[in-house]
């Protein structure tokens, strides 16, 4: 490296120049962190710019992602597709650099990060994968998964709860392969973080199990890169590097305030700023010598030129090993799936058990997990009551050595025990599924999913397979009371665009849920599960069940031919329907009965699908205890739910103080009927 200097002044006037033609950004983070960039980039980053998708690439993740300008600079110097043209569009419509980063739009880009402390939580979660893969994979004499995961993070990373999550975790499975710089510059948004943030963090990070390394002189490249390299000595530990920076460095006005954070320096500052730097360059113009100090082209493809030899290798000894790798990383389902999916859904069928939803989401991931090696299982605190445990999916463990315990059959842990951790548990399941090579799904309560949420989101938005289990899905879980029966939940987990929600009804609906998330590559999808044993309703036909809402029972079953109306139900309230149904009967009324275990699936059917199972012209009623708001635009005359919080006492009891019961739902249907 020629200039190191330079390299960092680069990254300092792109960032002033972008965000100041924006007018909008934050220039002070990726000022202040240039320099740490030079020293990972350029001396110990394993990537290849040609090939963002290698697998065996180190993973960068830029947990403080308003310092975006940051990673969109040295992606463009290094040789990545993002021309200077896309940052000179910084924060417009439709280009490559957004405000944030983001995972599928910027070449380079690992996760979409902004929600402080998630992108840290993300690494550990590639971190572990990494890990697990090596332990899974590796042969000896055959290193095929061998790369480390970096993070850079900022003091708003640190104060957020999540960051003590994931790196108490982190330490626990001894990931000695993170490396995390952290940007410690003092300042936030308010100003100056000493009266509110005054945690000894290298003390924090000793407790967890981290390998610290204290008080780096952050804009020493040379230094910074010799504590990376004494981080990737480390056998049994993570490792965090504290480098003293200056927010805004270079800003002769700014540097080392809060005024650097979030806005534009103003073009006098900017020109103020390149003097001092000694830069000379005009904006968004790079010196010949600068790129080539950079450009990591023909190294990157060097590197993967050297893993492909090795994989070679690998694959000509372990040939089923390898197909299997390539598949994983792929995100490819086993040719079989279908079959196993199949066989899966018609022996719920045809033992028609009745059980709780959360004991047949057991049942139908004995036969998942047993077919899917890559299906990676875990629970906050909860396994014995979320049943996300099976035959399949031993304990995951490491031993003080930090090495991965296999069973005597040589295989790993395939269930984890997250700990009372929801919030940590779904970011670092977004983190397995972007590294590739596992299907994450984890479990809690429903009414925790609150605790869980943003990350939920985060799923949605990058387009991940992660499957949450969320069990106690309503006040039939009972005695509990209140603070723990859900009753927005469902309705809300409903309106985050691209996440399936499956409220499914009996074994049946559930082996079907599991099997549409598990071939959803690119969605999430959340199941939402009973405390109480649901009956098997009977059916017909198992095919439509997959479109989200299927017609279950005719009025022609209870002897009326004509259909006066539909009750529409979910979960556990479909056996409240079919029961409402037979009362109707009574009063020669003839009701529909439809399930509808996917407001989100049904919703993307086609027009001609959903008028055949929601005809109109009929009064239409709708049956879930949970909000209410969701079910009026299916054109519903009533909806029988819970508009209030649930109260403490046993299921049965509760069911009849708030309503739900075959002779209130069959009242309600009447009254509407009566009305239309």
């Amino acid at each position: 490296m020629a200039n190191q200097q330079q390299m960092a002044n680069a990254i300092r006037a792109l960032a002033m120049d972008a965000v100041q033609q924006a007018n909008s950004g934050h220039p002070g983070a990726p000022m202040g962190m240039a320099d740490m960039a030079v020293a990972l980039w350029g001396d110990h980053l394993q990537h290849n710019p040609k090939n963002p998708h290698w697998a065996n690439r180190d993973r960068f993740v830029l947990s403080n992602g308003h310092g975006s300008m940051l990673i969109y600079s040295v992606l463009h110097l290094t040789g990545y597709k993002l021309p200077i043209e896309e940052l000179k569009n910084f924060r417009t419509l439709h280009s490559k650099t957004a405000g944030h980063p983001e995972v599928g739009v910027t070449p380079g880009v690992e996760t979409t990060t902004g929600p402080l402390g998630q992108g840290v939580t993300n690494a550990v979660g590639m971190a572990l994968a990494e890990k697990m893969l090596a332990a899974e994979f590796n042969q000896a004499g055959h290193t095929i998964v061998n790369h480390h995961t970096y993070v850079f993070l900022g003091d708003g990373c640190l104060m957020e709860g999540i960051s003590h999550e994931a790196c108490a975790l982190a330490g626990a499975w001894k990931l000695n392969k993170l490396i995390a710089l952290y940007d410690d510059n003092c300042i936030s948004i308010d100003g100056q973080v000493a009266p509110w943030f005054i945690d000894n963090t290298p003390q924090r990070f000793a407790a967890y199990g981290w390998n610290v390394i204290d008080a780096v002189d952050g804009h020493d490249a040379s230094a910074v890169s010799k504590a990376i390299a004494a981080a990737k000595h480390s056998a049994d530990k993570p490792t965090l590097i504290v480098c003293k920076t200056a927010i805004g460095k270079g800003s002769p006005n700014r540097a080392g305030t809060s005024k650097a954070h979030g806005e534009p320096l103003g073009a006098e500052e900017i020109k103020l700023t390149r003097e001092a730097l000694g830069w000379t360059a005009e904006p968004f113009k790079i010196p010949k010598a600068v790129y080539a100090d950079w450009d990591a082209k023909a190294a990157g493809v060097a590197r993967e030129a050297k893993w492909n030899t090795t994989f070679a290798a690998y694959k000509a000894a372990f040939p089923a090993q390898a197909k299997e790798f390539v598949r994983r990383m792929k995100g490819d389902l086993p040719k079989n799936f279908n079959q196993v999916a199949f066989d899966a859904v018609v022996a719920a069928h045809t033992q028609g058990e009745t059980v709780a939803s959360r004991k047949a989401s057991q049942l139908a991931l004995e036969a998942f997990t047993a077919a899917l090696p890559e299906m990676l299982g875990g629970s906050a605190d909860l396994t014995g009551s979320n049943l996300t445990n099976t035959k399949s999916t031993p304990a995951f463990r490491v031993d003080l050595a930090g090495d991965v315990v296999k069973t005597e059959s040589g295989k790993i842990g395939r269930h984890i025990n997250y700990g009372v951790r929801e919030f940590g548990m779904a970011a670092i399941m977004n983190g397995l599924a972007l590294h590739g090579g596992y299907i994450p799904y984890g479990g809690t309560f429903l009414t925790f999913s609150d605790y869980s949420r943003n990350a939920i989101r985060m799923a949605a938005l990058m387009k991940q397979r992660i499957i949450h289990v969320f069990t106690h899905d309503s006040i039939g879980l009972g005695e509990d009371g209140p603070t723990h029966q859900s009753i927005e939940h469902a309705a809300s987990l409903r309106l985050i665009p691209g996440l399936d929600v499956w409220r499914p009804a009996d074994t049946a609906e559930t082996t079907v849920a599991w099997a549409v998330a598990l071939q959803n590559a690119h969605r999430p999808s959340a199941l939402l599960l009973s405390r109480q044993n649901l009956a098997y309703s009977p059916k017909s036909d198992l095919g439509d069940i997959s479109r989200g809402a299927y017609v279950l029972s005719e009025p022609a079953h209870v002897g009326i031919k004509k259909t006066h109306g539909v009750i529409i139900a979910t979960g556990s309230e479909v056996q409240l329907a079919l029961a409402a149904q037979k009362l109707l009967a009574e009063r020669k009324i003839g009701v529909r009965v439809v399930s509808m275990p996917s407001t989100n699936v049904f919703d993307r059917q086609d027009t001609e699908y959903k008028q055949s199972v929601l005809p109109a012209g009929v009064a239409r009623v709708a049956v879930e205890m949970g909000s209410t708001d969701g079910w009026w635009k299916y054109g519903c005359a009533a909806v029988v739910g819970i508009d209030t919080y649930g109260e403490s006492a046993p299921a049965p009891v509760l069911f009849k103080h708030f309503g739900f019961t075959a002779e209130n739902v069959a009242d309600t249907v009447h009254a509407a009927l009566l009305k239309a």
